[in-house]
């Protein structure tokens, strides 16, 4: 990964002659390598982590493509190692690092010109929406953790169970079946909130007739898994199995036109048009879609709004959703990876209407 950032630097039209990197997720990119704390310095031609005396050992041993160097008291160990590099304009994740780091910077290191544009996020953003195949396939291990984890709640779902008791099946399941860690707070809603799509669990008692909308993942090796399931308790109104027929038809359109070369603002078109065209419109509010990958939202975004176009190495959402406030709710989601000749359906769990 770090080679293709010093690609860049060696462009002839490229800005900036070195980066610095400080985001966690952006360290844990390029190094392979979890931290809490560090700094990563790249030229064309080296690449330097430093870290402190909680990682260096571990650090020496895991982190990939760079020196690992013990982190000083003083910051100006900076100004040196990008002076030796030859460094003199440093590209900086300007989405990422607040002001306050940045004007600390800037004194400390007084004789090098930092390029605050976001020519820098953009090319990251970019490099680390095409997945290799080792990124594949940590999500899809995350994948199959989440999957066996819907099975389990699905054996667990009765009325009288609240809604965190769902959440706290589906999250200590994947922790103790192979995740690192879960990808987001998972979202349980039943019933009347079911149509809040990011509704937070509470005490709910699920009853027969409510729908039950469950959004979750799992994170292998730093990589993150995204699935939503609606499901229904004991029975289901013709209203409720309208509005699930809608949502899981919109998701199929939008998947069938997830391909290489496509407009992300036409995949969420081809999902959207079937909503709104069944009269539900109005209660589909947010994306189709967003990239997975080493963080749970990443570029690209399949919305109405988006300028992106969909590439190869893609691993995307497909997410429709109907939200009718004070009744219920649906979302059904899967995770698509874009190929040369179409794309791949990462997620196997089954999503025709299941009534428990």
């Amino acid at each position: 990964m770090i080679k293709q950032l010093q690609s860049l630097l060696k462009l002839p039209e490229c800005a900036i002659d070195g980066c610095l990197i400080i985001s966690p997720e952006n360290r844990r990119y390029f190094t392979s390598f979890e931290s809490s704390d560090g700094y990563l310095l790249v030229s064309r031609n080296r690449a330097v982590f430093i870290t402190d005396s909680r990682y260096i050992e571990a650090a020496q041993k895991k982190a990939a493509d760079c020196e690992v160097v013990l982190q000083s008291s003083n910051i100006t160990q900076l100004s040196d190692i990008f002076s030796e590099m030859g460094v003199k304009k440093i590209g900086i994740e300007a989405s990422r690092m607040t002001v306050c780091v940045l004007e600390m910077l800037k004194e400390k290191l007084s004789g090098f010109e930092f390029v605050t544009d976001d020519s820098l996020d953009t090319y990251i953003s970019s490099l680390r929406s095409v997945k290799n195949y080792t990124e594949v396939e940590y999500i899809k291990s995350a994948q199959r953790i989440a999957e066996r984890a819907l099975e389990h709640a699905l054996s667990f779902i009765r009325p009288g169970v609240t809604e965190k008791e769902i959440q706290l099946e589906l999250d200590f399941y994947m922790l103790k079946n192979g995740a690192e860690a879960l990808s987001f707070e998972t979202i349980a809603v039943a019933g009347k909130n079911s149509s809040m799509p990011h509704g937070v669990p509470s005490e709910y008692k699920v009853k027969n007739g409510d729908f039950i909308t469950m959004d979750f993942g799992a994170v292998v090796n730093g990589y993150h898994s995204d699935m939503t399931r609606t499901v229904a308790l004991g029975n289901a109104t013709d209203e409720m199995k309208t509005v699930y027929e809608t949502v899981l038809k919109a998701q199929k359109a939008g998947i069938e036109a997830i391909k290489d070369g496509v407009k992300c603002s036409d995949a969420d078109k081809a999902a959207r048009d079937v909503i709104k065209n069944a009269g539900y419109g109005e209660y589909f509010g947010h994306g189709f879609g967003h990239g997975v990958g080493a963080e749970i939202h990443e570029y690209p975004s399949l919305s109405p709004r988006s300028e992106s176009t969909l590439r190869s190495g893609n691993i995307v959402t497909s997410e429709p959703g109907i939200y009718i406030p004070e009744k219920f709710g649906v979302r059904i989601e899967d995770m698509i990876f874009v190929t040369d000749s179409g794309n791949e359906n990462l997620t196997c769990a089954p999503k025709e209407l299941i009534i428990l």
